[in-house]
């Protein structure tokens, strides 16, 4: 099973850890332990490299399967034997844009479900951009001005964000703690990890998050379009 580190701690830009898999014909090395994100939840996978044999080795692709996360090295480098030790860095310019993308999308998330009663059926990021789909029957220009002034507000006014992993029995307790319009936590999951913008948003999540939404910058709706009767999709960039 891989430890991951980037469920507690968001910031860990470099890391030790042991090789526990390798499929050579994939260049992919499974290892105990990263702070790489394999991707999920519309939040694209890290980049970056692997130190071994004083090599720099460039990690292109990173996916989950079952309890090992798998790491796929660009073509012409060298692979590590299993057993051997790697020193894993986060591509973090990247890492923190993401970063800070996935956590305005949780603003914009709680803005509208506490202020519009809508729920999510979808949504999407990539660093400093991302679009979200909302149960809305009707959008129009002065409505999307209106939810960019509050979540702006939310920025502005510091709000901590908080990760906690508890017990499936103890998460839902919590109301309303999926968002979306369909659950999408695995079935027979012991933990739930949660996400809170103490104040505004509390929720189920598995990506990275920013300490606080002062972090976020300013956030713009670039964009809004019908995608069905109740489905309407608004897009975000970040200063």
């Amino acid at each position: 099973m891989t430890q991951l580190l980037y469920q507690t701690d968001s910031y860990l830009r470099e890391f030790d850890a042991r090789v526990v898999g390798l499929s050579a014909p994939e260049r992919r090395v499974a290892l105990d332990r990263t702070a790489f994100y394999p991707g999920g939840g519309g939040q694209p996978h890290d980049t970056g490299t692997f130190r071994v044999r004083d090599a720099a080795l460039v990690v292109t692709q990173v996916k989950k399967d079952g309890d090992l996360v798998w790491h796929t090295l660009a073509e012409g480098s060298l692979l590590p034997s299993e057993g051997e030790t790697i020193t894993g860095t986060i591509d973090w310019d990247r890492r923190f844009a993401l970063m800070r993308t996935h956590t305005a999308m949780h603003i914009l998330c709680g803005v509208v479900f506490r202020d519009y009663g809508a729920l999510v059926t979808g949504g999407n990021m990539e660093p400093s951009a991302g679009r979200m789909d909302f149960e809305f029957a009707t959008m129009h220009g002065d409505l999307v001005s209106e939810i960019e002034a509050r979540c702006n507000q939310e920025i502005t006014a510091a709000r901590d964000v908080r990760v906690r992993i508890l017990p499936r029995a103890e998460a839902f307790q919590i109301p309303d703690l999926i968002r979306t319009k369909i659950n999408l936590l695995p079935e027979g999951i012991a933990e739930v990890r949660t996400v809170e913008i103490v104040g505004l948003d509390l929720q189920a999540d598995g990506g990275t998050h920013v300490a606080n939404t002062r972090e976020v910058g300013r956030m713009r709706v670039t964009d809004y379009k019908s995608k069905g009767a109740i489905n309407k999709r608004i897009y975000i960039a970040l200063g």
